[in-house]
């Protein structure tokens, strides 16, 4: 098979085929219902350090994927081959599989009704024609511009530019079957300041769908370098209860700690520690968490999810009071409820900035700790309890006073989700989560 765009090794139509072949498949060997999925991507990377060209790695892949029903049981397989045998051993083997699996009641697919029916363009797909000793050029001009910005710049980790594209068909036997390319693109940099025992790293990355939208390579070395520059001469603070600010790269993981706890797993199995908190107040009465699949070329915009449900814009968090769980068609049948096209994970949750921009809140805290670095996985979703080291610079009078390190902060995500007092317009797009930096009113940190 060949693609009329000769970047992808099959046509559009060729991965529908595809599917529809799976699905016949299927419904002839007994299934009373399918899904496949089929894919395929391909993409490139480079890596330069201190100057010279330390990797180029090349990927070309594809798979398909099988779910099949026998009633209420159900099995998966998958495989690389597509050729018309291995297609059809990968559905037997779904089948054999969902033949010795206990019945699940709450297994299936979706209701025919919440599929998605009319899928926006989304403008997902931008290819980066790009020859790999241009995109050594750039990882290069990163890493030079890291260099450059600093003489305390001693060490690199490596400067890195990365190109991907894909696409891919979703199909089920309701009579669904949709798909898109999409593309995705990396510049980033990882540097080392300072030299034998005073000595920090620290990165910067940006990706986006469009590369023209990527930031410039010499913003993104330049930026490398000065965060990391900035932690030298670190010192240790004196435990205490002080205000904190967590930074806009690390912030998204807050906000991924909620989409956690308010998922349909954590839920229905009862161990998440804001079980039943539909309709009640988490956060303060300004916070609104939104969900906006839809975004034109966003990381996580999709009009339907994994399970080929449409997705729609909502409001997760509106005034502070939770509106919605994250739920996909199982959770949502253990727990009574529809489910919200989230199989798969969240679609641009964006975090409604404030009015300060990450001075504005430096000088709104006065004095506490500005927090860059966070290390370990010391959160527990079923308690909330919240306890990681940390890294970053202690603030006096509003203004950055010295870079702090070999710090913990602990608190308990209810109390940091209650006491949040504002939220950075200092919004970062990296992923599916969209955030400005925030800050708490009171942690625990545990120093000297």
């Amino acid at each position: 098979m060949s693609s009329p765009n000769a970047r992808f090794s099959y046509a559009f139509s060729d991965l529908q085929q595809l599917a529809q072949d799976v699905l016949d498949h299927a419904r002839k060997s007994g299934a009373t219902a399918c899904d496949a999925d089929v894919s395929e991507g391909f993409g490139h990377s480079v890596t330069v350090r201190c100057g010279e060209v330390e990797t180029i790695e090349y990927n070309r892949d594809k798979g398909i994927g099988v779910t099949v029903y026998a009633g209420q049981r159900k099995g998966y397989a998958s495989t690389s081959d597509f050729s018309p045998a291995a297609l059809r051993d990968t559905v037997e083997a779904a089948l054999n599989i969902a033949r010795f699996t206990a019945a699940d009641p709450c297994a299936g697919l979706p209701e025919a009704e919440l599929l998605a029916r009319d899928c926006p363009e989304l403008d997902l797909y931008h290819p980066w024609r790009q020859p790999i000793d241009a995109a050594i050029e750039i990882a290069h001009q990163i890493e030079e511009a890291a260099f450059d910005a600093s003489p305390l710049i001693s060490n690199s980790e490596g400067a890195a530019v990365s190109t991907q594209e894909s696409q891919f068909v979703s199909a089920n036997s309701l009579g669904f079957m949709g798909g898109y390319p999409t593309s995705r693109h990396y510049l980033s940099c990882a540097v080392i300041a300072g030299k034998n025992d005073s000595m920090q790293r620290d990165d910067w990355y940006s990706t986006r769908r469009n590369a023209a939208e990527l930031d410039s390579p010499a913003s993104v070395g330049a930026k490398a370098a000065s965060r990391a520059v900035a932690r030298l001469n670190g010192q240790r603070i004196k435990t205490g209860e002080f205000p904190v600010i967590f930074e806009a790269p690390i912030a998204a993981s807050l906000l991924g700690n909620f989409v956690h706890a308010v998922s349909g797993g954590a839920l229905y199995r009862k161990s998440s520690f804001l079980l039943d908190h539909l309709g009640k107040r988490i956060f303060p009465d300004f916070v609104r968490i939104s969900e906006r699949p839809h975004l034109p070329r966003g990381l996580a915009s999709s009009s339907f999810d994994n399970e080929c449900v449409a997705s729609r814009d909502r409001e997760v968090v509106d005034g502070g009071i939770l509106q919605g769980y994250f739920l996909n068609v199982y959770s949502a049948r253990k727990l009574g409820m529809q489910t919200t096209a989230n199989a798969g994970g969240s679609h641009n949750l964006i975090l409604e900035p404030g009015e300060h921009d990450l001075d504005g809140l430096l000088r709104l805290m006065g004095k506490g700790l500005l927090v860059t670095e966070l290390l370990g996985h010391g959160v527990n979703i079923v308690t909330g309890d919240y306890s990681r080291g940390a890294a970053g610079f202690w603030v006096e009078n509003g203004r950055i006073a010295y870079p702090v390190e070999e710090i913990t902060i602990a608190s308990n995500l209810r109390d940091m989700f209650a006491n949040i007092t504002a939220i950075g317009k200092d919004m970062l797009v990296r992923g599916s989560k969209q955030t400005g930096s925030i800050l708490i009113k009171q942690m625990t940190i545990g120093g000297q």
